[in-house]
């Protein structure tokens, strides 16, 4: 478990880097999840993104990149090969050199988010 947690911290602090300009929904120990201030015609919060602790690996979900695909076009497939699903990278252990790109690809998505008027 130990070995979970330390890639859940680190792709926590990816996260944390915009918790401040969205709503933190969940701060666990072992599951953090933010939303934005834009409201969906459902009248739900449109989601940024989470990390939380799995019985197998530690994901990291980015929605941004559910809505605009266009940000996946330049990862590597080293990356590639974590995702599951159109929205979710799963890790088993601590990864630098992906983990920067995931701050990248976040901060990307934050950006797209902002250009479309989602925050």
């Amino acid at each position: 478990m130990e070995h979970s947690e330390s890639v859940f911290l680190s792709l926590k602090h990816i996260l944390i880097l915009y918790a401040c300009g969205l709503v933190v929904v969940t701060d666990e120990p072992d599951h953090f999840y933010i939303n934005t201030h834009y409201v969906m015609p459902n009248n739900q919060p449109m989601y940024f993104g989470s990390c939380k602790i799995g019985k197998r690996y530690v994901s990291y979900h980015l929605m941004p990149v559910y809505v605009f695909p266009e940000l996946l076009e330049d990862i590597s497939p080293a990356l590639k090969k974590r995702m599951q699903g159109k929205s979710c990278f799963n890790f088993t252990k601590v990864d630098t050199e992906l983990f920067d790109e995931l701050k990248t690809l976040t901060q990307a998505g934050y950006k797209a988010y902002e250009k479309a008027g989602y925050l």
